[in-house]
């Protein structure tokens, strides 16, 4: 089959060229797999020209010349996506979709081949399919949106980025990101500076996961040290039955019973609170919601604060601090919570100001 054939089918109106091929095909479908100079197959050449028609046909005969690779080691799936041949492209994907995967000698996507030779639609075509090749790194560690800040390509970083399928950026070998690459201020390069500008502080929606897995694991002691402190409250359990207590019962609520209800009321709000958070996260709540969010983180910082209550109860039935008011140990939690609230505030503005 020869690419002057395939070339000449090609162009408008010429069916008679288009119909010759095909019948060249029909009658002779071993010329299918024959090679050109540049180890080029039929297919790499209607990829290459856009004949989806041709196209076809080939892969009907030979399905496996989608893997066949060039003297450039692509396969057709690269050159379809470099050449913008559209079409072609869903032909093969639309066959099998494991071709698609393969990388050139530099490790190179057939994503980054679109982004390359600026071949917006087969690109958007790529990512609908494999999406999961968005954030690929080739062997110099380049991803996309490096290549595409790299190039000049202004609409391309605008589709990634605004079409939701880059989480993060990646950095390449030489540990930059896209953001970092950008140097020159440029109207082009200040718009991208503004499209990635998102990625450099992320939202309280990019974070959810994340959080919400710190707040399950810190739910979950604070009701395990909960569950332990109702169960063995400090001073311990009478061992004895007495007309003035029973066994089993709570020493603290025989000798100090106003300290031993403030104890219990903590206690029980901790746990109860944990309880609750956990339920919240582990039933599958919308996550992507800012209302879960801070109902969760809330509850917490309400278990945090009743399991600090506690053991302030605690520590003042179990040391010797009866002139000790309970308004100094109030102050001291309250300092405490303070303290730790500054450096959360504080964290985001200094992280900033490091990196920059």
């Amino acid at each position: 089959m020869s690419e002057k054939c395939i070339t000449r089918s090609n162009k408008a109106g010429t069916r008679k060229h288009r119909g010759r091929a095909e019948e060249v095909l029909t009658t002779n479908p071993e010329l299918a797999l024959d090679l050109d100079s540049n180890i080029s197959s039929s297919l790499h050449i209607a990829a290459a020209k856009g004949n989806v028609e041709i196209a076809k046909m080939l892969l009907s005969i030979a399905p496996e010349m989608c893997w066949w690779r060039d003297r450039h080691d692509m396969n057709p799936i690269h050159v379809a996506a470099m050449k913008g041949s559209e079409e072609v492209l869903k032909e093969m994907l639309q066959l099998d979709l494991v071709p698609a995967r393969e990388r050139t000698h530099r490790g190179q996507t057939a994503l980054h081949l679109c982004v390359k030779h600026c071949q917006i639609e087969t690109l958007k075509v790529l990512v609908e399919k494999l999406g999961d090749l968005v954030e690929a790194k080739d062997d110099d560690g380049e991803t996309l949106l490096h290549m595409a800040v790299k190039s000049n390509r202004l609409e391309i970083v605008r589709y990634l980025v605004e079409s939701n399928t880059i989480k993060e950026l990646a950095t390449n070998s030489t540990g930059k990101t896209a953001l970092n690459v950008l140097s020159r201020d440029t109207s082009t390069h200040l718009e991208m500076r503004s499209l990635m500008s998102s990625f450099s502080s992320p939202s309280v929606l990019g974070r959810l996961p994340k959080m919400t897995d710190i707040t399950m694991v810190v739910v979950v002691l604070i009701a395990t040290m909960a569950f332990q402190a109702a169960v063995s409250p400090p001073g311990g359990l009478w061992q004895d039955d007495t007309p003035a207590h029973s066994a089993g019962r709570a020493v603290m609520a025989t000798t100090h019973p106003r300290m031993y209800k403030h104890f219990i009321r903590a206690t029980t709000t901790a746990f109860v609170s944990s309880l609750f958070t956990i339920f919240l996260i582990s039933t599958g709540a919308p996550q992507e919601e800012v209302l879960f969010l801070a109902i969760a983180t809330f509850s917490m910082w309400v278990s945090i604060t009743s399991i600090g209550v506690s053991y302030g109860v605690s520590l003042m039935m179990t040391n010797p601090m009866e002139t000790k008011s309970v308004l100094q140990v109030v102050v001291i939690v309250v300092t405490m919570f303070i303290i730790v609230i500054l450096l959360l505030v504080l964290y985001s503005p200094i992280r900033r100001y490091g990196r920059d």
